[in-house]
């Protein structure tokens, strides 16, 4: 699906699929007046029927109105201005309507609605998001690709000229998230058995070649040789060496302090010698998901060309049960010089990232945000609507947050507190990798912050909210819409900073 700004005047818009917004008790916007006014009043009169619900994201389709072969009317019920949640309903609902018709083409004016704090550029974001989220398709691994449901092929916001460079700017945002979020979508769908830790590596030098990355690939003697033995013992019980991903993105001054994002890669999770349940277990090819995302974050980024350095750190590796695996009761030694007892071998992935966030102090860098499929219980305590934000830096807190409510990818601060580090205390090491099973969430993201020195430090948890399981079985590409936002964001007040 193709998307384009283009300036149309209604009077002599010619399309065979037009899609216009309704606001509440039936008020029409700019465009639906203009195209009411030269049909002789078709729309208020199809509006006059009912036919169109009350409720936001509900539509209605007309034929032969005003020059158009079909005009699709969507709610859009408020007064004040809509959420943005409302908004990114109302625009999936219309662009899935056009999609079930014959169509090729789509001519959007969703964006006349007013949502509030959100400007043109975000309302064109929207849409494009929505159209390619619609239009995904994972059916590479079939044997016969399966036919496209729909004859939509090109979307068209409707604008006018001076409200270009907005447009332009929304419509470039949105194709780079979407092209990330592909990209997270792609490795995260993908087969344990072909999406390895050299798959993920090699998808990272393509990425880095289009992108102008820097990226390094270390293997498994590099890994040895700096130390990182806890990332180790996880990827000893595998005949699938593991790799150390390093990509960094230079869009800011030398100088600048790069963010850094750090993701899990553990290509397929049986659990180790603590075996997980057989049903479902499939699923675990998703247990790489943070690491996709830091993929298709430094894609898009790199697409955006963002003024602002970036560092993309991914440890990726398989857990698997053999005569080589780590046991219950074994003892590694971390890069940080920390030993950890491992009690159970299905609470690998702290053990992959501990390491990764040692390593990442090299760079220097201001903020660092691991990203990972960590734990089951944060699926129990927030489900598959937020991704779970740790951390213990109020600004950072905020930032994530508002750029995640931003980028309609949310997340929701948990605690932090010192307290939750008792259940960590081991008699034969420095920590223990699992605490007991209450507030697992949180013990294991207090793990993790025994390992950051030196830079701002968030967590994500993203368990809950990187696949879909059921008959919608697929990755979701999150959170990159919220990391890109998140840079954006920083990119913008390094900007005024400088300024300043």
């Amino acid at each position: 699906m193709q998307f384009s700004i283009k300036s149309v005047v209604t009077e002599k818009l010619k399309s065979n699929n037009v899609l216009v917004p309704i606001f509440k008790d039936n008020r029409l916007g700019a465009c639906a007046s203009q195209l009411d006014n030269i049909s002789g009043g078709a729309i208020k009169r199809a509006l006059a029927t009912g036919d169109l619900g009350a409720k936001s994201g509900t539509t209605l389709l007309l034929h032969d109105i005003a020059n158009t072969a079909r005009i699709i009317l969507v709610r859009m019920d408020t007064d004040t201005g809509l959420s943005k949640k409302q908004f990114a309903e109302a625009a999936k609902a219309g662009i899935r309507h056009a999609s079930s018709t014959n169509a090729t083409e789509l001519v959007s004016y969703l964006h006349e609605a007013v949502v509030a704090g959100c400007e043109l550029a975000w309302k064109i974001r929207i849409q494009v998001l929505a159209g390619r989220e619609l239009s995904y398709r994972s059916d590479q691994w079939k044997g016969k690709q399966e036919p496209s449901t729909t004859s939509l092929k090109r979307v068209v916001f409707a604008i006018e000229k001076i409200e270009l460079t907005n447009a332009t700017r929304g419509l470039n945002e949105g194709l780079a998230i979407a092209n990330g979020v592909e990209t997270a979508k792609d490795l995260g769908n993908a087969p344990g058995n072909v999406c390895t830790p050299i798959y993920l590596a090699d998808k990272a030098k393509n990425i880095g070649r289009g992108g102008n990355i820097k990226t390094q690939i270390f293997n498994e003697k590099q890994i040895a040789a700096l130390g990182m033995g806890s990332f180790l013992s996880v990827a000893q019980g595998s005949d699938q060496p593991p790799r150390l991903i390093v990509m960094q993105y230079q869009g800011g001054p030398a100088k600048q302090a790069p963010v850094a994002l750090v993701g899990k890669g553990i290509t397929f999770d049986t659990g180790g010698i603590s075996l997980k349940p057989g049903a479902e277990m499939d699923e675990m090819k998703y247990d790489m998901c943070g690491a996709a995302s830091v993929l298709g974050t430094m894609q898009a980024i790199a697409e955006l060309g963002l003024p602002i350095n970036v560092v993309g750190v991914v440890v990726a590796a398989e857990n698997m049960p053999s005569g080589k695996a780590i046991k219950p009761g074994d003892v590694v030694k971390s890069m940080s010089g920390q030993t950890i007892e491992i009690l159970n071998t299905d609470a690998e992935g702290r053990l992959i990232l501990c390491d990764a966030l040692t390593y990442v102090a090299r760079f220097k860098p201001s903020t660092v945000i691991d990203i990972a499929t960590l734990t089951g219980a944060c699926v129990i305590a927030l489900g598959g609507h937020h991704s779970g934000l740790f951390t213990a830096n109020a600004a950072l807190s905020e930032a994530l947050t508002s750029a995640g409510q931003a980028a309609g990818d949310t997340c929701w601060p948990m605690p932090l507190d010192e307290e939750y580090h008792e259940g960590l205390k081991s008699n034969f090491a420095d920590m223990a990798n699992i605490a007991g099973r209450a507030g697992g969430a949180i013990t294991a993201a207090c793990f993790l912050s025994k390992f950051v020195k030196g830079y701002d430090w968030a967590h994500l948890d993203i368990a809950g909210t990187a696949w879909k399981s059921g008959a919608a079985k697929g990755g979701t590409g999150r959170p990159v819409p919220l990391l890109t936002q998140f840079l954006i964001d920083r990119s913008h007040d390094q900007k005024k900073s400088k300024v300043a």
